[in-house]
């Protein structure tokens, strides 16, 4: 009777089950409810099961094994299920102990500890989700690990406890009994477990390709004085080196110190450009994109030679600032993610507002965004925390989106270290959320210190506002942002509807008129009223492909006020992907009186 597995097999059931997290990526993605409606639970977990196919490793140490696992399913982590799975599997690597096979004991103990893992990664836990499934699969396993007779019987037992679990979620969150549906990250954790469960009953090896990365020799060190190019880019493609002559001929136009190598099994792109969105359009007409990178060259080079202030500054892509002002006052900007089916992009790096409007008028599956994985703001931080003696982030609207949590749990092991780093929630987002950290940069610019900064910046929030006109309420309801009874109401009767959001951040209906141009005398209205009562501080003009509407619609603010706007700005793809082509919003910080 075995109580024990070898390491590989156990390894290979794991990556079976993630290719059946991957093929249930569809299914995940429409019963995706809670806690946004946004439809990309799917594609979230999808992309961190992505990962530990490709990037994890089997080594014949039961604990370097599980190591890798998790280093891998991190990395590529994304959205709230994605990340809490992740927190999961980094705990069952730091508490299974490193035998020479893995016993039924070690297995049952090591998951039983990893659900602590879970749950602290989540700053308000919620019963009825992919936390309440990890843990009661695990106690299931913990409770019978002493009858099992092996390690199938236990996968076997624990599982039928996993499914009602599972069913019983949509009894403990109201959204998932209004919808009728189990939650969705809750059903892909099941998935994961099932692939391992009918891996071991089928006892035969799944032919998962095990993707081996060649080092490429001659690209050297990227220099970073006085760059050509802004951007440093990478691309690892899924195949091999037969394209490699056309690849050549299409990127060497858009920069230099291009270098295209690799093997039978895959291939590396590396170039300096200007043009990210570009390479990684060209590199996925070739081949399947494995892993991205892109780093800012001439960011970098300033932080070496001309750093210019004590504070570092840092947000998020959402956050809509024109380049000049984020160059100026060297402010951090960490990329949220564009997700359409199993393609990802950067916001304002990889995907522009008209290629994104394309894909959800003429696509089967509708863009979404997620936040930033936790690697990718683990690197942000690590990379500038030497640079600065504190520093400040402001991220969007908590109840927007899971960055600020992100953030926020990060700055938590810094600070235990000793560091000084604050994330301030902004209650905001687009241009309402650049005005604010426009603001933080000036006084991080007068040598204001660090808690004054800080202090000034969250009481400024209440008097932050963001006023949009959309053209309808389509895109907003699609994406999961806004599903209030009074959005449904004026969709369905043609108003064309203002969106603003509440005091805690949460989109919401500011106002609704029968014509555009009915919309926008409400903004100047709003302005005007503002303006008269308080004074205006700053403002902008932020757009979806409407800039000569946005230009018009600043000269008559102008007039009102005696005051340009700060900026008149593309909106970023983040917020395009709700407010929808041709909206138009206005953002203020008004005075305090």
């Amino acid at each position: 009777m075995a109580v024990y597995i070898e390491t590989e097999k156990i390894y290979r059931a794991y990556l079976n089950g993630a290719r059946y997290v991957i093929n249930g990526r569809q299914e995940l993605n429409s019963i995706n409810v809670f806690p946004v409606a946004d439809g990309d639970t799917g594609n979230n977990l999808a992309a961190a099961m992505k990962a530990i196919i490709e990037n994890s490793r089997f080594n014949l140490s039961v604990k370097d094994t599980f190591e890798s696992v998790a280093d891998a399913c991190l990395k590529g982590a994304r959205g709230n299920s994605g990340i809490i799975f992740a927190q999961y599997m980094s705990g069952v690597s730091e508490e299974i102990e490193n035998e020479e096979r893995v016993t039924i004991d070690n297995f049952a103990n090591a998951h039983m500890k990893s659900v602590e893992y879970a749950y602290g990664a989540v700053n308000k836990p919620v019963e009825g989700t992919m936390l309440t499934v990890m843990k009661d699969w695990a106690v299931s396993m913990f409770d019978f690990k002493g009858k099992a007779k092996d390690f199938t019987d236990l996968l076997a037992h624990s599982y039928k406890k996993l499914e009602e679990s599972l069913k019983n979620t949509k009894n403990q969150l109201a959204e998932l009994r209004r919808a009728g549906v189990v939650d969705s990250g809750a059903k892909g954790f099941s998935l994961f477990v099932k692939g391992i469960l009918d891996f071991l009953k089928s006892d035969r090896e799944t032919e998962i390709r095990n993707i081996m990365e060649e080092v490429i020799e001659g690209t050297g060190r990227d220099s970073h004085d006085n760059p050509k190019f802004r951007y440093c880019v990478e691309v690892l493609l899924a195949d091999g080196l037969q394209f490699r002559d056309k690849l050549n001929e299409s990127l060497k136009v858009l920069g230099d110190s291009l270098v295209v190598a690799g093997n039978k099994r895959m291939t590396r792109v590396h170039i300096h450009t200007d043009s990210p969105a570009a390479v990684f359009t060209i590199a996925e007409n070739h081949s399947a994109i494995i892993e991205k990178k892109v780093d800012d060259m001439k960011k970098q080079a300033e932080l070496e030679s001309n750093k210019k202030f004590r504070i570092g500054l840092v947000t998020d892509s959402i956050a809509d600032l024109p380049q000049e002002i984020i160059d100026e006052y060297q402010i951090h900007i960490v990329n949220l993610s564009i997700l359409i089916g199993e393609k990802e992009y950067y916001d304002k790096l990889t995907i522009e507002n008209k290629t994104l409007i394309k894909y959800y008028r003429e696509g089967s599956e509708f863009p979404t965004s997620s936040q930033p994985s936790v690697a990718l703001v683990q690197r942000a931080l690590d990379n500038i925390k030497d640079k600065y003696e504190s520093i400040i982030v402001i991220t969007v609207a908590s109840v927007l989106s899971g960055t600020n949590s992100v953030f926020a749990k990060e700055a938590e092991i810094l600070s235990a270290d000793g560091y000084n780093i604050s994330v301030i929630d902004s209650k905001q987002n687009s241009g309402s959320e650049g005005l604010l950290v426009y603001r933080a940069a000036k006084m991080i610019e007068q040598g204001i210190p660090h808690e004054e900064i800080v202090a000034k910046i969250k009481s400024l929030t209440r008097l932050a506002k963001i006023l949009v006109s959309v053209k309808n309420l389509e895109t907003m309801i699609k994406g999961g942002r806004l599903g209030s009874a009074s959005g449904k109401v004026a969709e369905r009767l043609n108003l064309k509807p203002i969106v603003t959001l509440n005091s805690e951040g949460k989109g919401t209906i500011g106002g609704i008129a029968f014509s555009i141009d009915g919309t926008r005398k409400k903004l100047i209205a709003d302005f005007k009223r503002t303006n008269n009562k308080y004074g205006i501080e700053d403002y902008c003009i932020i757009h979806v492909q409407n800039n000569e509407r946005a230009v018009e619609f600043a000269r008559i603010l102008e007039e009102l006020s005696g005051k340009k706007p700060l900026y008149i700005l593309e909106a970023s793809s983040v917020i395009a992907i709700s407010a929808g082509d041709g909206a138009l919003a206005l953002a203020y910080i008004r005075k305090d009186k």
